[in-house]
């Protein structure tokens, strides 16, 4: 047999862009413009690996910036000469001016910072800003990770210098997320005593967002976003005071539904009418905890209050956990017990873990996989479950953990 070797430049196009889509395309540019090889320079300047341009890279909850070095060439050289190709960036804040400055960007219209604070809104998204023509009328996909000490942030100060600003300046947004590095890095939105035409869009179709109360979803949702169809909220705050005053008809839009929400007082009172106006959902997940309930959340009351009422479901992701109140003079239900009530959801797989504790019966029920990176309360019968999302475990040992 005779052995060839074969080099990079001996393959066709075809497969070194297959090759060099596997990559970060900062790093295509990068590696392959000025290399004195026409042929690869024009490959690494495709729209392909220009569209989409990332300044940024994760691992885990760590945020790691690229060298100074490699940012000043992408301004000096690179970025001056694909800048009409880019649609999207993912900055971070300490460098956003530098990279916007550079070139016109003509179709740039999604923007993603990451380590956002309110001092960009006021020094950045302003009309004496000088890049305010991109950001302003070109945008129309924001997504803002917050990472800044809200401690002494009031929540109206910050609805006021964050929220409400940000949805002025944009003109055209459709898409729209707003959420911290972790829960304490950016302060909820509340719309407690604001009139109802704040926050309002006739052209937002997706909103991700904190929220103070579930009051402030409740507003969301009266009519002032009217084409929304994804809406993905987390509330923060704890209630347990009835609805007022809101809007509660059907929402024939929205498709997509997400809440997480936990300490809830309020669940039948106010999560389930919610819900219910959700008749033309197609996607639903749930990450709820349950207080002031007498009996657990379980399969029955899932498909008779929620999952009948929409016949367009496709996707349900769920974790819900109840607390109750128990004593010996009522039966306590076991993991088998709620598992049994699953039998309608045939189509999901689902686990159930009961568990009892000086006079407190807690009952977690979820979809399969695991879809969440929070597992609160487990108590001393770990399942035989992996759950390769969670980073937040809590475990509640009043008995000898059995695992």
């Amino acid at each position: 047999m005779v052995r060839s070797d074969v080099h990079l430049l001996d393959l066709p196009n075809e497969i070194l862009l297959i090759i060099f889509r596997k990559l970060n395309n900062v790093d295509v540019l990068y590696s392959l413009s000025d290399i004195n090889n026409e042929r690869l320079a024009i490959l690494a300047q495709d729209k392909i690996f220009t569209n989409i341009l990332n300044f940024v890279s994760a691992l885990t909850d760590d945020i790691y910036l690229i060298p100074a070095s490699i940012l000043d060439r992408f301004c000096s050289d690179i970025l001056p000469r694909v800048h009409h190709n880019v649609k999207c960036l993912i900055l971070d804040s300490t460098s956003m001016e530098k990279i916007l400055l550079v070139a016109d960007y003509p179709y740039l219209n999604q923007l993603k910072l990451v380590n956002f604070n309110q001092d960009i809104c006021s020094g950045y998204f302003t009309d004496e800003s000088s890049f305010q023509h991109i950001s302003r009328q070109q945008i129309t996909d924001l997504s803002l990770i917050c990472n800044e000490d809200i401690s002494n942030i009031s929540v109206k100060t910050y609805a006021k210098n964050v929220y409400i600003h940000l949805f002025t300046f944009f003109k055209n947004l459709t898409h729209l997320s707003i959420v911290g590095l972790s829960r304490d890095q950016c302060q909820p939105l509340s719309l407690s005593d604001l009139p109802s035409t704040t926050f309002s869009s006739s052209t937002l179709t997706k909103l991700c967002i904190s929220l103070n109360t579930l009051q402030d979803c409740l507003s969301l949702l009266d009519g002032r976003l009217k084409q929304l169809s994804t809406f993905i909220v987390s509330v923060h705050g704890r209630e347990n005071h009835p609805t007022f005053g809101h809007n509660m008809d059907d929402l024939p839009n929205l498709k997509c539904f997400s809440l997480t929400y936990n300490f809830i007082k309020v669940y039948d009172a106010q999560v389930i009418p919610l819900l219910r106006r959700m008749s033309h959902l197609k996607e639903l997940t749930l990450y709820l905890s349950i207080e002031n309930r007498a009996v657990f959340v379980d399969g029955t009351h899932l498909y008779n209050k929620i999952l009948i009422h929409m016949p367009q479901l496709r996707t349900f992701t769920f974790y819900i956990r109840t607390e109750i109140d128990v004593d010996n003079s009522v039966h306590w239900l076991s993991s088998n017990d709620i598992q049994q009530t699953f039998n309608k959801l045939q189509w999901q797989q689902v686990a159930c873990i009961v568990n009892y504790s000086c006079g407190t019966g807690i009952c977690h029920v979820f979809s399969l996989p695991f879809s969440f990176d929070r597992l609160d309360y487990i108590g001393n019968t770990f399942p035989h479950i992996t759950f390769n999302r969670v980073t937040f475990l809590k475990v509640l040992d009043s008995v000898h953990l059995k695992h």
